[in-house]
């Protein structure tokens, strides 16, 4: 039946009632491990897109991606529109890759003669053997993902195990840096690469675990990123300078912004909800991965870290786990947190004798987005932290060729 299109009205809309009465948009930034995972999936189109495009293989492929760590994707909040802000310290390094790594996919894009949905190197493609237009082979240089026992948290004992971790923070010693100098982490990291096999099932792999390094000037305003192992970054790194500046915030923190933070855990705890509001998936599990993504890949001043602990202990929802294992093999209790969403938990790791912080380890605690319970979708582990004196330049001790992927 074809109907009548409808007049449309004649009086003029009146906007300012009309965006009184809809719903504000939500912040639409993405978490620091949602954009783990998407920097994952753009480097897994590169890798067989390259293949792809070589004599002698197929032209089809189509990787999925999932992320290296919880929440699976961004969620509007109801809170009112806020200003532009800058994205935080991790998703500034990712950016940063992914700007490279969008570049080189539409080169081997116009290489394979199509690209994106509906051309033959995306899905729904008509090249290839495979006529699914799924992946004949795992993402290259990935292994197949851990999969361990699921260890109950439980509360029993958090009070007393922050207490000794919040002691050991406090008591740290740590250099200032002073002008011109640099704050420098080395890390080993490996983060969830999900693979859609010719039979249309999911197969979660990892990255091999491999180091990555992080130079960053205490304003934040000057940095480096090497992580070799990408295909998206040189082997001699990319830059993170941020020429602009800009205001710093929780998102996007630097070493001196850090220290103007209270240290008391309760003044401390209320900013980080009240800056992070309708962001991620429900305000405690983002207070929570906040306060993670401070500790994972930041120098923090001693008093604050302490302060951060104590404060995370507050949020509901968080446990202790008797044994974590980081990258680098190091065994340790774990504060933990598990992201209702999607049922990631997320278990920040110290050693049991000295409760200094050694790394972070992401456990799949049920099955959900075809990946399996007590699969590891993420681990990293801290093995440096120093001051020097210009980036590229490492600690005595590790000398100055890069590190081997």
């Amino acid at each position: 039946m074809i109907r009548t299109p409808r007049r449309r009205r004649e009086e003029p809309l009146d906007h300012a009632e009309l965006a009184r009465l809809l719903p504000a948009p939500g912040d639409p930034e993405l978490s620091s491990d949602r954009l783990n995972g998407l920097e994952e999936h753009l480097m897994t189109e590169i890798r067989n897109r390259t293949s792809d495009t070589s004599p002698g293989t197929a032209s089809d492929t189509s990787p999925g991606a999932s992320t290296g760590a919880p929440p699976a994707g961004a969620h509007a909040g109801d809170r009112a529109p806020r200003p532009a802000r800058r994205p935080g310290r991790r998703p500034v390094l990712v950016g940063a890759a992914a700007a490279l790594v969008l570049a080189a996919a539409g080169v081997a894009g116009l290489a394979g003669g199509s690209g994106g949905p509906g051309g033959s190197g995306g899905p729904g493609g008509s090249g290839g053997s495979e006529s699914s237009g799924r992946a004949v082979a795992p993402p290259a240089g990935a292994v197949p993902a851990p999969v361990v026992q699921v260890v109950r948290g439980s509360t029993a004992g958090l009070a007393g195990a922050v207490a000794d971790i919040s002691g050991a923070a406090a008591r740290a010693e740590l250099p200032e840096p002073g002008p011109g100098q640099f704050l420098y982490v080395r890390s080993e990291v490996s983060w969830l690469v999900s693979w859609e096999g010719a039979d249309g099932k999911n197969r979660s792999y990892v990255d091999k675990i491999h180091p990555r390094e992080v130079w960053m000037s205490p304003d934040g305003d000057k940095g480096w990123l090497m992580e070799p192992y990408k295909e998206a970054i040189d082997r001699d790194g990319i830059t993170l300078d941020d020429p602009e500046g800009g205001d710093r915030t929780l998102n996007s923190p630097s070493y001196d912004y850090l220290r103007t933070l209270p240290t008391d855990p309760g003044p401390l705890l209320k900013k980080i909800y009240d800056e992070t509001g309708g962001m991620g998936n429900g305000p405690d599990q983002q207070a929570f991965s906040t306060i993670g993504d401070l500790l994972r890949e930041q120098v923090v001043p001693p008093k604050l870290a302490a302060g951060l602990y104590r404060a995370a202990a507050r949020i509901p929802g968080v446990v202790l786990v008797d044994d974590s294992v980081d990258a680098a093999g190091r065994h340790g209790v774990a504060i933990a947190r598990t992201d209702e969403a999607d049922g990631a938990r997320t278990e920040w790791i110290f050693d049991r004798e000295t409760y200094t912080y050694l790394g972070e380890r992401t456990v799949q605690t049920r099955d959900a987005e075809g990946i399996e319970a007590g699969t590891v979708r993420g681990r990293t582990a801290v093995t440096d932290r120093a001051v020097v004196d210009a980036v590229k330049q490492r600690p005595a001790g590790l000398g100055d060729a890069p590190p081997s992927a």
